[in-house]
């Protein structure tokens, strides 16, 4: 658990590789909007993902952990240059994650509002977001 949260800290599109150090070959990673199946997927994913971002960095609360598997409360935040203007974006979320016996991580599943990281911050339709979410508690 501990390398997974520490590898978090510090990745970055210069040293995706480090995703084979906790993750399995046969990974499945899950998130609100893909389902990964293996290590080489994963590590392309990734690539896409800290392409353009300027910045990223990560929070950890402390992990609740039974036996092989943990929850984990984060807080990103991340600077791209096409989202909010350029300026930080701060999301929140829960990972889910299941290990062997060798501590590999198989399973890993994050929780996360899909329109607070994305479409809350693109132009025009984030506009539209947000008052969709504003008419909700009315």
């Amino acid at each position: 658990m501990q390398a997974f949260l520490d590898m978090y800290k510090i990745l970055h599109a210069g040293n995706l590789h480090m995703l084979k150090e906790v993750y399995r070959e046969d990974i499945c990673f899950v998130d609100p909007a893909h389902e990964i199946q293996g290590i080489d997927r994963l590590t392309q994913y990734f690539q896409g993902l800290y392409q353009n971002v300027r910045s990223i960095s990560f929070t950890f609360a402390e992990p609740m952990i039974a036996g092989h598997e943990a929850y984990v409360r984060w807080i990103m935040e991340f600077i791209h240059p096409r989202l909010a203007g350029g300026r930080p974006v701060t999301v929140e979320g829960v990972s889910y994650i299941k290990w062997d016996d060798a501590g590999l991580i198989f399973y890993h599943r994050d929780y996360f509002d899909l329109g607070a990281l994305l479409y809350e911050h693109v132009p025009l339709l984030g506009q539209i977001i947000r008052n969709l979410k504003k008419g909700l508690d009315q």
